[in-house]
């Protein structure tokens, strides 16, 4: 059997999926202005919290490349690139990529549990477990339609709320508030992900939310986060009116919410992963500019 070709420094960052970390930076956003409404902002906590996130987002990406390239599933791929699947790189390299970023992310966040409160830790090893399960594993929720559950949890409320209470020491309902409408979007990226790849997913045995409800339906979810993120916006402006910066990334969210309903499909709809996230991180960007000034 040929050993796998080596891959070079573009290839693991590619591996990496950089489009998809706006949706690691923007729940640390969010909840860090959340933070500095109830003048909590602590700006080193704030890093921390953004350097955990961050690395668990890169874990997770490295982490399903890996499973999903021994179980075939990328064999017949539409979006990025896929290191085990694509051969470029050994399925044990790219495991161990994904175990030193989640490594690296429970370091991280250790640091912020000894500076805030111990059980913390107890969340953070759901994330990370959360985070190798979803593709890993003799049973991974990510092929039993649960993917949008997960990401919705972790990289929404969990990411968002968590963020604030490293740095106030106590939930406040601005940051509750904003995790749901960042987790929409983040969510809404799985979605637009899934609705690719509902063909290949289908021949692969994998039951993704996309696969279960079918394209029509999973267009239609699309919006539906799209419209519950701005929704969460408004809500927010209950704290302070400032908090409506956040519509700055309305006519981003439009953009992708538009080629979804045009009927696009395969790779027609990787664009909108690109648009999605930065829709994501400009609506956090801006809630959080907004809570801050409230």
């Amino acid at each position: 059997m040929t050993a796998p070709a080596r891959a070079g420094r573009s290839a693991w960052i590619e591996g990496a999926r950089p489009r998809t970390l706006p949706a690691a930076v923007a729940p640390v956003l969010a909840g860090t202005g959340a933070a500095a409404l109830a003048d909590g902002f602590v700006w080193w906590k704030a890093l921390l919290a953004l350097g955990v996130s961050l690395s668990l987002q890169i874990g997770v990406n490295y982490a399903n490349d890996y499973s999903d390239g021994i179980r075939g599933t990328d064999d017949d791929r539409v979006g990025p690139l896929r290191l085990v699947g694509s051969g470029l790189a050994s399925a044990r390299s790219v495991k161990l990529a994904a175990f030193g970023f989640l490594g690296l992310g429970a370091v991280l966040g250790l640091v912020l549990a000894a500076t805030t409160t111990w059980w913390l830790l107890l969340v953070g090893a759901a994330a990370i477990g959360a985070a190798w399960t979803y593709t890993g594993g003799s049973s991974p929720y990510g092929y039993r339609a649960l993917g949008e559950v997960s990401v919705f949890v972790f990289f929404g409320l969990v990411a968002v709320v968590g963020t604030t209470f490293v740095q106030l020491e106590r939930i406040t309902w601005p940051s509750v508030v904003a995790g749901v409408g960042v987790g929409a979007l983040a969510c809404a990226i799985l979605v637009a992900n899934n609705l690719r790849d509902i063909r290949t997913d289908t021949v692969a045995g994998k039951r993704t939310l996309a696969v279960v409800l079918g394209d029509s339906r999973s267009r239609s979810l699309y919006v539906l986060l799209a419209v519950v993120a701005v929704g969460a916006v408004v809500a927010c402006s209950f704290a302070t009116l400032w908090a409506l910066l956040g519509l700055l990334g309305l006519p981003l969210v439009v953009r992708p919410a538009r080629v979804v309903l045009s009927g696009a499909s395969g790779p027609a709809l990787i664009p909108v992963l690109r648009d999605t996230g930065l829709a994501e991180l400009v609506l956090a960007a801006g809630l959080a500019l907004g809570l801050a000034l409230g």
